[in-house]
C-alpha cells in the first residue's frame, strides 16, 4: 500500500508557485465548433434567457457584431425600454475622487487645458500652433490696435497669461526630455 507523500507546501515560504496545483486546470473550450481557445467571453443563446455560450475574443466580436438589443421591438418600446434603463443605472457616477482631474491623458494641466481652449487649440497642439494661434489672436485685441477699449485689454491680458501658461510647460517638457 502506497503512503502519502508529504506536501512541500506547508509554512512559508512555499517551495513551488502558487499558481502550480496537483489537480489539472479545469479549462473551457470557446463553444464554436472546432475552436480550441479557452471560452471565457459569455453571450445570451437567446434574448432574456440564462443559457449562455462561451466564446473566444475573436468568435464573442464576431457573435456579437449581429447582435441587436431592441430586435423585435417597435420604436416606441425600444426608446421606453432605454429610458428605463437608463433610469436604473443613473445611480452609477464616477466616483467624487476622480472629479479633481481634467479630461486628457495626464500630460497637461488644468490651467494648459483652460489656456487651449482661450485659444481655441486642441488638447494635443504643439508650441508652434500656440505661437501660430497667440499671434493671430493678440492682433485683434492688442492695445495699439484698440486703444481706449477695456474689454480688449482684458482679452489681451487673458492671451498673455494663457501664452506664459503654456510657454513655460513646453519649457519643463524640452528640460525634461
Amino acid at each position: 500500500m502506497n503512503r502519502a507523500r508529504r506536501s512541500n507546501d506547508w509554512g512559508f515560504p512555499r517551495w513551488r508557485g502558487y499558481e502550480s496545483g496537483r489537480e489539472a486546470a479545469k479549462i473551457r473550450l470557446c463553444d464554436r465548433h472546432g475552436c480550441t481557445d479557452p471560452g471565457d467571453c459569455p453571450a445570451p443563446k437567446t434574448p432574456n434567457s440564462p443559457d449562455r455560450w462561451y466564446f473566444c475574443q475573436k468568435h464573442a466580436a464576431e457573435y456579437n457584431q449581429g447582435w441587436d438589443y431592441f430586435e423585435g421591438l417597435t420604436k416606441e418600446e425600444a426608446a421606453a425600454r432605454e429610458a428605463t434603463e437608463n433610469r436604473d443605472n443613473s445611480g452609477y457616477r464616477e466616483s467624487a475622487h476622480y472629479a479633481w482631474t481634467g479630461p486628457g491623458d495626464g500630460s497637461r494641466s488644468r490651467d494648459e487645458m483652460r489656456a487651449l481652449e482661450l485659444l481655441g487649440l486642441e488638447a494635443d497642439a504643439d508650441f508652434d500652433a500656440v505661437k501660430k494661434a497667440w499671434r493671430t489672436k493678440a492682433k485683434e485685441v492688442h492695445p495699439d490696435v484698440r486703444p481706449n477699449d477695456a474689454e480688449a485689454a482684458k482679452a489681451f491680458q487673458a492671451l498673455q497669461l494663457a501664452y506664459e501658461v503654456l510657454r513655460a510647460a513646453e519649457e519643463r517638457r524640452e528640460w525634461k526630455g
